[in-house]
């Protein structure tokens, strides 16, 4: 038994029962290594990481490799999803070191927390050029023991580069275009040229960016989706188009219980790599609701419904919080909980609907004796973007969904992580609004209020995950909150407010919006660190620009901000949302790839936000604003608060304005409807 037993992180608590002494981040463990002159050996993973559960068990489940460890090394355990902070400082000295990173990141310290050597996955052996983990422990015990100068001048140069990607943020827009100020590059030329790059980038054979593996780019879709239905560019639309119905056509899309995998390996989305998680499928969510609305193609509508129906089925907690992950493996196996032999989805489909039904189910999902994955088949759609089922492939699904839940399940992260949420509940807010289901609009709701309830501390400080606990641990939620979490609240909470009428979110945005100034803004260049000014020193105090897997904190408190003061007339709000777009524009017109969810707040600074109020009980102009795309609106209706859209308005009119300045009242819906289309 190590210290990890008494961790709420799912994944820390994989590695309790390990032979290697293992630490939690934390001052006990940089102590120990400075007493006993010893490096930290830093291991960064998370739950459904296929490739850490691989190496944990060649390394850090073999007792004579745990007995090196022990030896020579104080080792200290890291959840990145719980730890983004250590993760993106050491990750930025691997990819300084190596070129590349990924998970498992296994990094070198010295007992002061500099890194001074590291990498990702190594095998318990040499093999196909890598050194085995074994080896390369070795070579840092000698060169820690015999040149321990060298290993120093090492890490003070790898802090220095890193504290330089770090503050790359408060120098970037400088030289992408020497002598512009904080709106350089805000303005529709600027989402112009970006479309243009996506449209280099864009795969037009399979859809999505790039080859293998192939990420979903939900947030660049999602940009090139607003600058379609601003400039009319139909080849953006179809960029668009032809990745949404590949993607979900494909194998990265779960057919029978909804939800999107991480990842594909291949090019065509056939083969996944099969953990599922919570952002991916709240970012895919979101831009396929939006593509529904912009083109009324049902199949998007019925990708939306069953996504959200995997999450709230699968990744939900009874009291509305939202689970982090599920594993790519189950007994062990990678993807052995989805596919199917040929024969048993025949047996299954028979049974349920009749000999013939399994033909049709066969055919429709591409099912052959050979198999598409290891002797297996992982069920897709041959026929790209056909994806409403008739009913009798309806049927087989049922019947082959039920039969799939009494298999061993993959793995679940059931840790509550802040952002994660907040991107769930912006997207099903929205879906919600724009559809009417009263389901998933109490299920966001819900999800609201376990965050105010289980996330938050009784100062009003935000922290970053939450876990159940279990007979020998009571709930618990630890680590401060990121500016990550309180931006993705931001948003969360006015898109809820929209969503219910309901004031007190919008008191909760602003509470959020001004925790995230208070603690994170960077006073010298603008934007938003991402540690505290409250939180733990490290060797550097990160600051991320680009959007990855996730938005940037920088584009979503951009986002976030800009609506916010358009709901609400604060202006600082918006003022500190341009001076943080004044870091990301240039770059973002010219990367936007990297840069997807940046490119919705430039598009807002630039062409600006329509404010739409609702005074009264007239829910038919509240239904006429939320079943339209409007990327660039905001709504405020149901109880009034503090803001100059309540202002003076007679009940019973949609107010349709700019700036705080209003158009005519509009009394009916074709009112309304034509000051929207104008």
């Amino acid at each position: 038994m190590n210290r990890l037993d008494s961790e709420t992180s799912p994944y820390l608590r994989q590695h309790r029962d390990n032979p290697v002494d293992w630490y939690p981040w934390g001052p006990e463990a940089f102590e120990a290594a400075a007493e006993r002159d010893r490096p930290v050996l830093l291991s960064v993973g998370y739950s459904s990481c296929h490739w850490c559960h691989v190496m944990a068990h060649e390394s850090f489940e073999d007792p004579d490799t745990a007995a090196i460890m022990n030896r020579l090394f104080v080792n200290v355990k890291v959840d990145r999803e719980e730890r983004p902070d250590v993760d993106a400082i050491y990750m930025d000295s691997v990819q300084a070191m190596t070129g590349r990173g990924g998970w498992p990141m296994t990094v070198f310290l010295t007992p002061d927390g500099r890194p001074f050597f590291g990498g990702t996955y190594y095998p318990d052996r040499p093999r196909g050029g890598m050194a085995s983990f074994r080896q390369v422990m070795a070579a840092i015990d000698e060169a820690w023991s015999n040149r321990r100068s060298d290993v120093h001048a090492q890490a003070d140069q790898l802090v220095a580069l890193i504290d330089r990607t770090s503050r790359a943020a408060a120098s970037l827009s400088t030289e992408a275009a020497p002598g512009a100020g904080v709106e350089a590059g805000v303005d529709g030329q600027a989402l112009d040229r970006a479309g243009d790059a996506v449209l280099s980038a864009f795969d037009p054979e399979w859809g999505g960016f790039g080859g293998a593996p192939k990420f979903p780019a939900a947030m660049t879709l999602a940009s090139a989706l607003r600058v379609h239905h601003r400039s009319d560019r139909p080849e953006l639309l179809r960029v668009v188009r032809t990745s949404l119905d590949a993607m979900a056509s494909g194998g990265i899309y779960d057919h029978l219980g909804g939800g999107f995998a991480r990842y594909s390996v291949d090019q065509r989305w056939l083969v996944p790599h099969f953990e599922k998680m919570l952002y991916d499928n709240a970012l895919l969510t979101r831009v396929y609701l939006h593509a529904w609305m912009v083109t009324g193609e049902a199949a998007y509508l019925q990708v939306v419904d069953e996504t959200i129906g995997y999450v709230l089925r699968d990744l939900r907690h009874g009291d509305g919080g939202f689970y982090s992950a599920e594993d790519a493996d189950s007994e062990g196996v990678e993807g052995k909980f989805y596919v199917w032999s040929e024969p048993e989805l025949r047996a299954v489909v028979r049974a349920a609907a009749g000999a013939g039904a399994d033909d049709e189910a066969v055919a429709w999902w591409g099912v052959t004796a050979a198999g598409n994955f290891e002797g297996a088949n992982i069920l897709n759609r041959p026929v790209r973007g056909d994806l409403i089922r008739p009913d009798s492939v309806e049927a087989a699904r049922r019947a082959l969904l039920t039969c799939r839940e009494s298999r061993v399940r993959p793995g679940l992260d059931d840790k509550v992580l802040t952002e994660w949420n907040g991107l769930m509940l912006s997207a099903l807010s929205e879906a919600a609004a724009v559809t009417g289901n009263r389901h998933w609009r109490d299920a966001a709701l819900a999800n609201g209020e376990f965050l105010v309830a289980n996330l938050r501390r009784e100062d009003g400080r935000w922290l970053r995950s939450w876990q159940a606990g279990d007979a020998d641990r009571p709930p618990q939620a630890r680590h401060l909150a990121y500016a990550h979490d309180y931006a993705a609240i931001v948003d969360a909470f006015t898109r809820l407010g929209e969503l219910s009428g309901q004031a007190r979110w919008i008191d909760e945005a602003r509470h959020a919006a001004d925790g995230l100034l208070e603690l994170f803004w960077d006073g010298d260049a603008g934007g938003v660190f991402t540690t505290g000014n409250d939180a733990e020193q490290l060797v550097t105090r990160p600051k991320d620009l680009m959007d990855n897997a996730t938005p940037s904190a920088q584009s979503l408190a951009a986002c976030g901000l800009l609506r916010l003061a358009a709901l609400t007339g604060e202006s600082h709000y918006d003022e500190h949302a341009r001076q943080t777009i004044g870091l990301f524009a240039p770059a973002a017109a010219q990367h936007p790839t990297a840069f997807g969810r940046a490119l919705e707040a430039i598009d807002m600074a630039a062409n600006g936000l329509d404010e739409i109020a609702v005074v009264g009980d007239r829910a038919d102009l509240v239904a006429e604003v939320q079943r339209r795309y409007l990327p660039n609106a905001v709504l405020a209706w149901g109880e009034p608060y503090d803001s100059p859209l309540w202002a003076d308005r007679p009940e019973g009119f949609a107010y349709v304005c700019r700036n705080f300045t209003c158009q005519s009242p509009a009394s009916t819906p074709e009112d309304l409807a034509a000051q929207l289309e104008a």
